[in-house]
């Protein structure tokens, strides 16, 4: 269940666990020091007592993780018919095992080897379990794909507008289909599907009764041709880039190959469709210059077909003024401006007017857990822990030092897959946070060394801090993390009533 859980979390992948794995190392990954430790007392407590060793050692490791399930320490897979498949399979891969011992070993069941040794050959056994699956595994996707394919190629006056990019995919797809949801019904992806079988899934279940002409489809990659692969189902004839980064670069090999894979929305579009790129991104650029249809560029960098100007960053979001009209978004950070712009021009593509927009977006209020502002317990919290980027990490550092607070602590996890860029990535990071944080926290030791490298001084492990936060402090969350870690780190009584700040936030699995 455990192995099983963990290849859930990295969606069954082979690639993504074998980043994973050489991300955290083997042992970490495999093995504990507590798990060997105890077969190592129970080899000398079986040599001591002449008890039949094989069994002694079997008996007190399950033991052990009996003991785990019932005080609720053991992990699960979400329990969805895959996972259930993997985990059966694999209880049937045990048995088989152990039957192929007892008739082929001079020793009998219980004094085989393979009786101490099976324990620690689960992710073996799983493996087997997945290699076994994935034939049927993977007619099944293709059957659910192409019912998907036939589905969507019956509405031929579906509009489907497809976002990619290394960050900012959800903002910017919440911030259209606010705007958009003014005038008309609208179909939106919902959260963490953006892969080419939650989006079949989707697409099944969404166009079954269908009501509304616009669909917006968040696309995410972590190899060349998935993109490709998630246009040939959805058939966006809008596509928008909301930035082109380093994240997931150690899945697609180089950060050449990562930018071509996000250039295959804007390729796939047909010629009387339209692109919409962020025009402060270089390689985002440069991925509009293969588009076959009209793009247009928005940004800050000035020379583009849609700015904007006297950008502010306030106490309930931020400000700027674009054709003359002033906007105000509840989204905090500047580097939201770029995501806001795109929806603003596909929203003036499809029909809407400037100050309809300008109205529209008084009322929004940011996603769960994406750069969200919010006071609790008289501390001030970053909330940008549905993912985490290079670029988002830069963001958060750079309105961090805008702010206010004399305390300051960052809390993150570090970046995940980033290859051969994960050392200089983190130590680079570090620089940028140096003098902005009066403390940092990791969750992963390895990315917190990195890190402190740049930073000129230790990080902590969020695992040995005992302090809390002092009422008025600033906490900056970015990356994924368990739901405790910031309660273990907020006071426990608040002098003042719960405040939620200017901008309320509420409290989601892979």
């Amino acid at each position: 269940m455990t192995y099983s859980r963990l290849w859930q979390l990295k969606e069954w992948r082979l690639d993504r666990l074998r980043e994973y794995i050489k991300e955290e190392g083997v042992w970490a990954t495999f093995l504990s020091f507590g798990r060997v430790l105890l077969g190592i007392l129970c080899i000398l407590a079986a040599i001591a007592t002449n008890a039949p060793e094989p069994f002694l050692i079997a008996g007190v490791l399950a033991a052990a993780g009996i003991l785990q399930i019932i005080l609720r320490k053991q992990p699960y897979p979400v329990w969805t018919t895959k996972a259930k498949m993997i985990v059966g399979l694999s209880v049937v891969t045990n048995a088989v095992i152990l039957l192929l011992a007892d008739h082929y070993s001079p020793f009998s069941i219980l004094h085989s080897p393979f009786v101490v040794v099976l324990p620690y050959l689960q992710p073996l056994v799983v493996t087997i379990a997945w290699v076994l699956l994935f034939p049927v595994d993977r007619y099944l996707k293709r059957r659910i794909m192409d019912r998907a394919r036939r589905l969507r190629d019956r509405h031929p006056d579906l509009t489907v507008i497809g976002i990619t990019g290394s960050v900012g995919k959800t903002t910017t797809k919440e911030l259209i289909a606010h705007i958009l949801s003014g005038k008309q019904s609208v179909l939106v992806t919902p959260e963490h599907v953006n892969t080419e079988m939650g989006v079949s899934q989707w697409i099944i279940q969404a166009l079954a009764n269908r009501k509304s002409q616009i669909a917006i489809v968040e696309m995410g990659a972590y190899r060349r041709g998935e993109i490709a692969l998630l246009c040939s189902i959805a058939k966006p004839s809008i596509g928008v880039l909301t930035h082109i980064g380093s994240q997931h670069v150690g899945l697609f090999g180089s950060l050449e190959h990562l930018r071509e894979a996000k250039t295959e929305l804007l390729m796939s579009l047909p010629g009387d469709g339209q692109a919409f790129v962020n025009g402060d991104c270089a390689p985002c650029r440069e991925a509009a210059k293969r588009a076959q249809c009209p793009v247009t560029l928005v940004g800050t960098g000035g020379h583009l077909d849609l700015e904007a100007f006297e950008i502010e960053e306030r106490p309930e979001g931020i400000r700027f003024r674009v054709n003359g009209t002033t906007v105000d978004v509840a989204l905090h950070g500047t580097h939201n401006v770029s995501n806001v712009l795109l929806a603003i021009a596909v929203a003036r593509h499809l029909g809407l007017d400037m100050a309809v927009i300008a109205t529209r977006l008084r009322s929004f209020a940011a996603p769960s857990k994406t750069f969200r502002v919010r006071t609790e317990r008289s501390v001030t919290i970053l909330d940008d822990t549905h993912n985490a980027s290079e670029a988002s990490m830069e963001a958060a550092i750079a309105w961090a030092r805008t702010r206010p607070e004399k305390q300051k602590i960052l809390v993150t996890p570090g970046l995940i897959e980033l290859g051969e860029m994960e050392e200089r990535t983190h130590e680079k990071l570090g620089a940028l946070a140096k003098g902005v944080f009066d403390d940092v926290l990791f969750t992963n030791k390895k990315s917190a060394q990195h890190f402190a490298r740049g930073y000129g001084k230790n990080v902590h492990m969020i695992s040995e801090w005992k302090q809390r936060v002092q009422p008025g402090s600033l906490l900056v969350c970015v990356g994924r993390m368990p739901t405790g870690v910031m309660e273990k780190l907020l006071p426990l009584t608040s002098p003042l009533p719960r405040g939620e700040g200017n901008m309320v936030a509420s409290e989601t699995p892979l």
